[in-house]
């Protein structure tokens, strides 16, 4: 269960908070500079209402950049993983095991809508829930791409497998680049915990490992810059 109100902040996450219309927004906070530079964007926009921004701050967490905007909220609601599925969109799936940093999160949401993925899964433990923070760092990203939550992803896996995907695990020890997979379109990508990488199961379920080329100085890379770097390179190659 989520724990208190729901604030998304700075400018990109609120403006596209606005323009999603399965977005359920309770109240709007801005600054005066802010109401006077958004001015048209929050035209339609209901409860707005000004606040200091030294007020906002007591709202979110510590060292949040709010730019002079915050928003009150409801989650979105998000369909299960079998529905979106059904809908048969076709494009590449990115699922999350255990990567539990929300601006990491938001990170690979933001290339996802970048690389034209068509949704994030992640478990709904060992997981962020949907924040502020995640918002902030999706840059607008989350009002865009689906983040689907199950409560198992091997079974998950299994199931997108069923749907006719493949599965590819992102793996520094794997034998193949993800070039030279040439993988397509209809590719579920999987990225491991920050550190500890994919679990044992999740590796076993995949179809198969992939690797990023990267030069011996550097061991590994933080989990949404591989991310950016693998949807890049499966987007180039089907630009849909």
């Amino acid at each position: 269960m989520k724990n208190g109100p729901l604030y998304l902040f700075g400018k990109h996450a609120c403006l596209a908070a606005l323009a999603n219309p399965m977005r359920k927004i309770k109240r709007v906070l801005v600054t005066k500079n802010t109401q006077s530079e958004l001015g048209k964007a929050l035209a339609t926009a209901k409860n707005v209402a000004l606040m200091e921004g030294s007020k906002m701050e007591g709202l979110l967490p510590p060292g949040s950049v709010h730019q002079g905007i915050v928003m009150e909220c409801e989650p979105l609601n998000q369909p299960s993983l079998q529905n979106w599925l059904d809908l048969k969109i076709d494009k590449p799936i990115v699922l999350l095991d255990q990567v539990t940093d929300p601006h990491n999160v938001g990170a690979i949401l933001r290339s996802a809508a970048a690389f034209n993925v068509g949704a994030i899964v992640a478990t709904d433990r060992n997981a962020p829930q949907e924040s502020g923070v995640m918002a902030k760092a999706a840059s607008g990203a989350l009002e865009m791409i689906p983040l689907l939550t199950v409560t198992n992803l091997v079974q998950a896996i299994e199931t997108i497998k069923k749907a006719g995907y493949w599965i590819a695990g992102l793996d520094g020890e794997a034998k193949q680049t993800i070039a030279e997979a040439k993988l397509d379109a209809k590719t579920a990508i999987v990225l491991g915990a920050e550190g500890s990488g994919l679990r044992r199961l999740t590796s076993e379920h995949c179809d198969f490992l992939v690797k990023l080329p990267m030069s011996p100085r550097m061991e590994s890379l933080n989990v949404s810059n591989a991310a950016a770097i693998a949807l890049y390179d499966l987007y180039r190659r089907n630009p849909v």
